[in-house]
């Protein structure tokens, strides 16, 4: 680049875009790179500070801040996302479809150690909607070396460090345990916060049954739903370690692997998560799901209807952030709860 001042600056292009920030009004380029500049523009240029201005010089070893945002913006689009314009030296992706965003965190890491780049996404493992702004991409100064963005390259590997992934409307068995429902002692209030939580991503039920405190009869259920084509299968109530409570013994009966019982999160402590063969889901929700506002079903549905894996090392990290405050108003999920790193 060549620094010149500002008033010998005429019939010059800019090599990066100028910004004006009006406190509480806006922050936005008012010259674009490539602009060439008009007597007119001088004195609005010596308004924002700019005494002097920087202008573009060819050099085969460097890269503007516009083309190492794009190759950052390479390094993490993956499918379902659309990009930005560069505009001051930032590139944004933005989501093409409703899905759950995983982030390589370790990668992303990486990538930001470098110095002189940087990459800030919303956080990991939550779902995000149509429109929404994933992440955005720039360098801190105005110009790079290539050398360091292919380092960028190299150390990010051959996978975007970005993905969405859709979430399936998945067709699935619920099973009400409990001798109190099921001889009418109390009213069942626990299957009606399950249909509306699995409503709000389009999954339907295809198999209800309210059932007694017998682990085999649960057990059955279970594998008679999956039999019938259910995708997952949700038990609800029997979870703690009351002589009644058979819900995790018939869990444990009916898949071929028990991923946890139990997990690091409050609400939710009791949460068993178990797998079939063929990686369908079967999930045992204790009490508080049914009172609670937001627990651990609220963490790990996504991922299950994203068929992402969900991993007794994943849910043992929930640990930092596994509190829930219960807020007098919830503004899950815009808050710190499972969002630990």
């Amino acid at each position: 680049m060549k620094l010149i001042k500002t008033q010998d600056a005429v019939g010059q292009a800019l090599c990066h875009d100028i910004t004006q920030i009006v406190k509480g009004v806006s922050k936005d380029a008012i010259f674009r790179k490539g602009h060439v500049i008009r007597e007119e523009d001088v004195s609005v240029l010596l308004s924002l500070g700019k005494d002097h201005i920087y202008i573009w010089e060819t050099n085969d070893k460097m890269l503007h801040e516009n083309d190492a945002a794009d190759i950052l913006r390479q390094i993490c689009q993956g499918q379902h996302m659309s990009n930005s314009s560069p505009k001051e030296g930032k590139i944004e992706l933005v989501a093409d479809i409703d899905g759950l965003l995983m982030v390589d965190t370790e990668g992303l890491r990486k990538v930001n150690s470098l110095g002189g780049m940087m990459i800030a996404t919303r956080v990991s493992g939550f779902p995000v909607k149509k429109g929404d702004v994933l992440c955005g991409t720039r360098i801190i100064p105005l110009i790079i070396e290539k050398e360091k963005m292919e380092q960028a390259r190299q150390i990010a590997g051959a996978e975007p460090l970005i993905k969405l992934l859709p979430i399936k409307q998945k067709k699935y068995g619920l099973i009400n345990t409990g001798n109190e429902i099921f001889y009418g002692r109390i009213k069942d209030t626990f299957g009606p916060v399950i249909r509306e939580k699995m409503a709000e991503y389009g999954c339907e039920v295809v198999a209800h049954e309210v059932l007694d405190d017998s682990h085999e009869k649960i057990t059955a259920s279970i594998k008679k739903m999956l039999d019938s084509g259910a995708e997952m299968v949700i038990c609800t109530g029997g979870m703690s370690v009351d002589p009644d409570d058979k819900t995790p013994l018939a869990i444990k009966n009916a898949v071929d692997t028990i991923v946890s019982y139990g997990a690091p999160v409050l609400p939710g402590s009791m949460f068993m998560m178990g797998y079939m063969a063929d990686r369908r889901p079967v999930c045992g929700l204790p009490a508080c799901v049914m009172y609670s506002k937001r627990t651990i079903f609220d963490l790990v549905l996504p991922r299950l209807l994203a068929d992402v894996p969900v991993t007794a090392d994943w849910l043992a990290g929930l640990g930092n952030g596994g509190l829930c405050l219960n807020c007098r108003t919830c503004h899950f999920p815009n808050c710190a709860f499972g969002k630990g790193i």
